[in-house]
């Protein structure tokens, strides 16, 4: 007992020690309330959140068919491009492009998905909202994989009939369904889908729902790991200070410090995620040459009559589970505002803002720490007045937030080489 006293008081001295040389040393031990907030930025692994709206969401088989529809690249007008043309595995799922190129150049940025499962909006502009009916804008798109609906789900039948009606049932009759016809598209496959009579548009349109809802089982399960952060928030609430320090280097601290404090950064950067899944309009530059773009003020009109939203016939929800779309609230402030994305493996993302317009982080920071006013709308951000060495210590922080991604092979995948 003496001897167990004995040790409990060293350990009370050291830890005092240790706060009186930071202290010294001009770094202050986080208080009660920091390290609450550290907490609930630190990633924790746990179930996946359901989404009521795709019923083989969490299904092993939906999830392996999806895997391999993700990486074929005959899921497209030419033949060359799949969702990883863009969606790169080895690049964290992104491009490291300005612009997304697919059959032509998009105007905007690829998104990263690792983790999105728990997102309520997607896209730039929040004009899908879930991740099945993400996975299906790109496929339809002209400057992304080109193609229509008619192609893919014909496609379907004839390489993945079998492992389709593993997960999802009989495949429906297609007798007269012609070789291309979607409502939006070409004139011809607009004109061939008002041919279609009213039973064969919905057999196709519910195929072509459940190619999103299986590529959406497989993107669900790419997931952001702990890093270096993570660890150190660990630390830190286990009371290891000596441990914690020396997985952060002294700068990597002071950044965090800004990053929840003077920064400012966890007004929208917060969450295991470190995103909050809203929108905001933080003043970013127009990129030259592209369209005028509105932001979450048109993506919100999209979303609402987006043919295969929560609310549709081809969702799975329930009207009741569908509150984010029931209540969506577009306003003034919405012109010109983004989607808030994860800070995970931010340092592995260049180039930054939806169209790429900041190269690199340190010119993100730049950016914020100006404020300037946005082209269009109203600036959400205010001046931080960050001195060169607090930029820099928070661009050191902002590193400290890369880990590899939790994936898993995909069975049978068409190869990209």
């Amino acid at each position: 007992m003496r001897a167990l006293v004995r040790i409990t008081a060293a350990g009370a001295v050291l830890a005092l020690a240790l706060s009186l040389a930071g202290l010294l040393a001009g770094e202050p031990a986080w208080s009660r309330e920091e390290k609450a907030i550290l907490r609930d930025l630190r990633l924790t692994r746990g179930p996946l959140a359901p989404d009521p709206s795709n019923r083989y969401a969490a299904s092993e088989d939906a999830a392996e068919l999806g895997g391999q529809l993700f990486f074929d690249r005959r899921f497209s007008s030419n033949g060359t491009v799949a969702c990883a043309t863009c969606h790169v595995p080895d690049r964290y799922f992104q491009d490291g492009l300005p612009l997304s190129k697919g059959v032509g150049t998009t105007g905007r940025r690829t998104m990263p998905i690792a983790g999105v499962a728990s997102s309520p909006w997607f896209f730039w502009d929040g004009r899908k909202d879930s991740l099945w009916s993400q996975a299906l804008g790109p496929l339809e798109s002209p400057v992304e994989h080109g193609g229509d609906r008619a192609q893919y789900v014909l496609l379907l039948a004839t390489h993945y009939r079998r492992d389709y009606e593993r997960v999802f049932g009989a495949f429906p009759e297609l007798f007269g369904v012609p070789p291309h016809a979607s409502p939006g598209g070409t004139k011809e496959a607009r004109a061939a889908w008002q041919r279609m009579t009213p039973g064969q548009q919905d057999a196709v349109n519910r195929v072509f729902a459940n190619i999103g809802k299986a590529i959406a089982a497989y993107e669900r399960r790419i997931q952001p790991r702990s890093a270096r952060f993570d660890h150190y928030v660990d630390a830190v609430v286990a009371g290891d200070s000596v441990g914690a320090n020396g997985i952060l280097s002294r700068d990597e601290r002071a950044g965090l410090r800004l990053f929840i404090g003077k920064g400012d950064c966890i007004r929208c950067h917060n969450g295991p995620l470190l995103t909050n899944n809203d929108f905001a309009n933080v003043g970013t530059p127009v990129r030259s040459g592209l369209p005028a773009d509105r932001g979450r003020m048109e993506g919100a009109r999209q979303v609402m009559q987006d043919e295969f939203n929560c609310l549709s016939s081809y969702s799975d929800a329930l009207p009741s589970q569908c509150g984010e779309l029931r209540h969506i609230h577009v306003d003034a402030r919405s012109l010109r505002q983004y989607k808030v994305p994860s800070l995970r493996n931010v340092a592995d993302h260049a180039p930054y803002m939806h169209a790429g317009q900041l190269a690199t982080l340190e010119a993100v920071v730049e950016h914020y720490n100006r404020a300037p006013a946005s082209p269009t709308g109203e600036s959400e951000i205010k001046p931080l007045g960050l001195s060169v060495k607090e930029r820099k210590q928070l661009v050191l922080f902002l590193a400290t937030l890369s880990a590899p991604l939790a994936t898993e092979p995909v069975p049978g995948a068409v190869s990209l080489q």
